[in-house]
Order: C-alpha cells, then structure tokens, then sequence
C-alpha cells in the first residue's frame, strides 16, 4: 500500500461518526433524550436480561464511575433498573423498564429514517463493501 492510500481513512471514520450521532442526536432531542442516554437505551435494548454495569461501560467506552452517575439519573427518572446478578452479589445488572424499552423502539425507528437518508444514492454492493471493510478494520483493531 502506497503511503497516501488510506492516509485520511482514520479522520473520516471519525467526523464521519461523529456528525451521524449529532444528527441522531438533534432528531431525538424532542424525545428529552440524551446523547449518552439514547445509546444507553439502545445498547440495553440489544441485550436480553439487562448487561453487567461493567460490561456497559465497556460498551459505552466511559468510565464505570461516569456509568454510575447516569445510572442513577436513569433509575431515579424510570429509564432503568437495577439489580443483583444472580450470579455475584457485587454486580449489578442493569435492566431497560418497560417505559425506556418503548422508547427504544422510536430511537430505532429515528435511527433507520436517518441510515437511509444517509446511504441515499449509494449502491448496495458498495453500502455492502464498505460494510466488509470496515468489519475488517474493527477486527484488526481489536487482534492488535
């Protein structure tokens, strides 16, 4: 690889995320959510039985003492749960409530509109490429 392929594939990947998560987060402001709220939602939306408060952090990529405070917002305003693993009584579990799970269904619908209005124009084996290389990356990334 010639040293200037590539080269500006780090800084569009990331002002790439970053201006697709402010326009999700413009679209579900009216919904009085969050940036790091939505993703919350979201990332307990896609796990079945709730998540570690570790293993959100994780995901969040935030420190588990941020986790907490937010964690607390969210239990004291009816978003979240939480719980005692069953398994270690030291870990807790945090669960979506029924009123964040319905909320979770209109950030996806918001999110959905918004991918598509973004790939607009583009072909599905390119979306499909791009898909690939990407996947590819992250797994590099993370064998590193």
């Amino acid at each position: 690889m010639s040293t200037q392929t590539g080269e500006q594939l780090g800084a569009l990947l990331a002002e790439t995320s970053r201006v697709w998560r402010h326009r999700l987060d413009v679209r579900l402001r009216p919904l009085g959510l969050s940036q790091t709220r939505w993703i919350l939602i979201l990332q307990l939306s896609k796990a079945e039985g709730g998540l570690a408060q570790s293993e959100l952090a994780t995901r969040l990529g935030i420190s588990q003492a941020s986790l907490s405070a937010q964690i607390e917002r969210m239990v004291r305003d009816g978003w979240v749960e939480r719980h005692a693993s069953a398994g270690d009584r030291r870990c807790k579990t945090i669960n979506l409530t029924e009123q964040a799970r319905s909320l979770s269904r209109s950030i996806r619908q918001t999110a959905a509109t918004l991918r598509d209005e973004l790939l607009e124009g583009l072909a599905e084996d390119d979306i499909a490429a791009c898909e690939q290389v990407l996947k590819h990356i992250l797994q590099r990334a993370q064998s590193l």
